[in-house]
């Protein structure tokens, strides 16, 4: 496995950056690649974030000596939601099975995890996010009809949505991992407006269920100075504490939040007025 190196990005020079630039630095545009692993690893609180698409053979997460461990979650814990068809993930030689938005905690000190596919017409398609670890806590399956489900917005302000939080105190035990996913309701195009910022957690944003000719217009940088990424389906944007981190799209989608830091407090955000954006 090579992991995509990220650094960490002052906001004062992300204002000088062109397009391209700012898409090197904060977007993720390959996530699956058949029958291997694609992470991304950033130095904002050192989040791995990724895909993981078994189509016709398992795919293990390997020992990497961009690490520095024994082995991939010696030190860290893993949040799993699966986007794709039907599949399994064999913990220690325990095997669970994982649906379409099915989602899994792992947590540290687990060596072998493995990743399957039920029918390969039909891949799994992992999503994941894995963050630091001080603590050993249980494994968590995550049935979609267990995630916590709460309801934010409205028709009017077109971002009614619902957020399902997998990993999250109201579900699993976490160390510093929270991670969930947003359904947006018909006729709703806005995620997370009004905005915020959380200057004591990152995030990232995976947006999918998308059609091919569908973008999200993800608006970053600070309140004062807002700079925007262009995101296909199936594309990831890396939000540093200091940033914004919201979207419009040109139709619906969804999309996944994960978020490491200081704490695992949900509601911990600094909100911003409308008055104060630019």
């Amino acid at each position: 496995m090579k992991l995509d190196i990220r650094y960490n990005n002052h906001p004062e020079d992300s204002k000088h950056y062109d397009t391209e630039t700012l898409r090197s630095r904060y977007l993720i545009e390959t996530i699956f690649v058949a029958n291997e692993l694609s992470l991304t690893y950033s130095h904002h609180d050192r989040i791995i974030a990724g895909g993981i698409m078994p189509v016709d053979q398992e795919v293990s997460l390997p020992v990497s000596k961009d690490l520095g461990t024994e082995f991939f979650l010696e030190r860290r814990e893993l949040g799993v939601i699966n986007i794709g068809g039907a599949g399994y993930i064999i913990l220690d030689g325990i095997r669970y099975d994982m649906k379409e938005r099915d989602g899994i905690y792992i947590g540290a000190g687990i060596k072998e995890v493995v990743f399957g596919t039920t029918n390969a017409l039909v891949p799994a398609k992992y999503y994941v996010n894995s963050a630091p670890a001080h603590h050993a806590y249980p494994v968590v399956h995550i049935p979609f009809a267990k995630a916590n489900p709460n309801k934010w917005g409205a028709p009017k302000t077109l971002n009614e949505r619902t957020i399902y939080q997998y990993v999250h105190p109201a579900v699993c035990k976490s160390c510093q991992l929270v991670m969930g996913m947003t359904i947006l309701s018909e006729g709703s195009a806005w995620n997370t407006m009004p905005c915020h910022t959380h200057e004591r957690r990152m995030e990232v944003y995976f947006y999918f269920n998308m059609e091919k000719d569908t973008r999200v217009f993800h608006f970053m940088g600070q309140a004062q100075e807002t700079r925007h990424l262009v995101v296909k389906n199936e594309q990831a944007v890396i939000s540093p504490s200091w940033s914004i981190h919201t979207g419009v799209g040109t139709s619906d989608y969804t999309f996944i939040w994960g978020m490491c830091g200081e704490n695992i407090t949900f509601s911990d955000m600094d909100f911003v007025n409308m008055s104060d954006l630019k």
